[in-house]
């Protein structure tokens, strides 16, 4: 159930205008490729259909809200509805009437009340248009066609989410939606009144929208079981994930792929004998509490453990245990170079088995 976040907040074109070219600055520094030689998918023919749905809504004379929902239903005739009732719980139910309570005392109030109104605003500052985002997300499912033939190319629908905290979530397997509002970058002020941590800021960034929706894409296909499984079969399920993720998002850095700053990644990459012997040495590998191992798996301030406690700044990230699975996942698939990445992804793998297989052996 999402639960519309109301803030009031002052707005100002000129600081988001600055926040918007620093953004586009950040996201051409960022954006070269590994060193990892890539196919080439240039002739891989993708049908992707985006639909900028917050400019749409936002766009409807609210003197006038039941005449410009018929307008919308005859463009979005199997997603108002669902977005209307289901997202946004109003319970207008298709009666597009003025007087209908969901959008007297419902839609309308949100499309009126002024912070919305400016979160709106933002957003189209930010994203006047959607084509440099939609230029990425079709290179991604260019590569995903590419791997993985005949996979589904959704449709994605650009939203504004009220700061609802749902950045990217699925419709159904052929739907993606995707919360501009959450992609408005580290500096926006009121993420933090949102309870936005700082160590998830880097994942309000632009750059971070394909990662984003990429990830929802793949755990509509992989979804991440973490009942009952051990730290190692936790790690291996998002290392996967990740290696999904470098396979069909080859142009992006690991720092914005994992999530990480630059600082952290160094740092796992300098210390990356002695997070795998911490997690040996400590028996934690084959743990199965919850308590003790999911902290490693999910993003954090740091990794628990790692740094000595007295140490005012911790380098470590908290979602050192998917930076590993990765590493381990490269390191099986450098011993076996003939395995596909479907046949990865859709092979049951024994973890021990897997890891012993990848003769994974940092130093």
């Amino acid at each position: 159930m999402l639960r519309i976040f109301r803030i009031t907040f002052l707005h100002s074109r000129i600081a988001y205008a600055l926040t918007a070219f620093l953004i586009v600055v950040s996201w051409l520094i960022t954006g070269c490729s590994t060193s990892e030689k890539t196919p080439d998918v240039s002739n891989i023919n993708v049908a992707l259909k985006t639909f900028r749905f917050d400019k749409d809504l936002y766009a409807i004379d609210t003197n006038h809200i039941g005449d410009g929902l018929k307008k919308l239903m005859e463009k979005y005739p199997d997603f108002l509805n669902y977005y209307l009732d289901t997202v946004r719980e109003y319970h207008i139910n298709g009666n597009f009437e003025d007087t209908v309570k969901g959008i007297r005392e419902g839609l309308k109030v949100d499309l009126t009340f002024k912070d919305f109104l400016h979160l709106q605003d933002t957003i189209s500052l930010l994203y006047p248009d959607s084509k440099e985002i939609d230029e990425k997300l079709a290179d991604a499912f260019r590569y995903v066609q590419y791997y993985l033939p005949g996979s589904v190319v959704p449709r994605i629908f650009y939203l504004n989410m009220g700061l609802s905290k749902w950045p990217t979530f699925p419709v159904d397997n052929n739907t993606l939606c995707i919360g501009l509002d959450m992609f408005l970058g580290v500096n926006f002020p009121h993420y933090a009144a949102l309870g936005v941590p700082p160590y998830m800021r880097s994942h309000t960034r632009k750059d971070y929208i394909p990662v984003s929706l990429m990830h929802t894409y793949y755990q509509l296909m992989h979804p991440f079981v973490p009942d009952d499984k051990t730290l190692l079969d936790l790690m291996l399920q998002r290392g996967r994930e990740q290696y999904f993720l470098h396979k069909v998002l080859p142009h992006i850095p690991d720092s914005v792929l994992f999530g990480f700053s630059q600082i952290q990644l160094k740092w796992c990459e300098e210390n990356e004998a002695v997070i795998y012997n911490y997690f040996i040495h400590g028996n934690l590998l084959f743990h199965k509490e919850p308590q003790n191992i999911m902290p490693y798996v999910v993003d954090g301030p740091f990794a628990r453990g790692l740094e000595d406690p007295s140490h005012e700044v911790k380098f470590s990230p908290g979602n050192i245990g998917t930076w590993m699975g990765y590493r381990i996942v490269k390191s099986y698939l450098e011993q076996y170079p003939a395995t596909t990445l479907k046949d990865l992804l859709s092979s049951k793998h024994d973890p021990p088995k897997f890891l012993d297989s990848a003769k994974y052996r940092p130093k």
